[in-house]
């Protein structure tokens, strides 16, 4: 299973990002990013579904919630950087 995670530098557009979604109707959860993120310079982030993520990183933007990355890691697989 694919797992997706929009990357903030804080802790509070992390939170407006997740109220966002929720209000949108998007399940998402907020969490501190994995080690594997921290040295990459991302603090906080959402972790969503594959299904979600475009409609995720639309949402984000047009409400001018500022995140970093967007990366997707597969089950026993390497992570990578998502250019949406």
């Amino acid at each position: 299973m694919r797992v997706y995670y929009i990357t903030f530098r804080s802790v509070t557009p992390a939170q407006r990002g997740e109220q966002v979604l929720q209000r949108a109707g998007v399940r998402c959860s907020l969490q501190r990013t994995p080690r594997w993120m921290e040295e990459r310079g991302c603090g906080y982030c959402l972790r969503v579904r594959p299904d979600d993520i475009g409609a995720c990183v639309q949402i984000l933007r047009h409400s001018q919630i500022a995140f970093r990355k967007v990366y997707v890691q597969a089950e026993g697989e390497g992570v990578e950087e998502v250019k949406l």
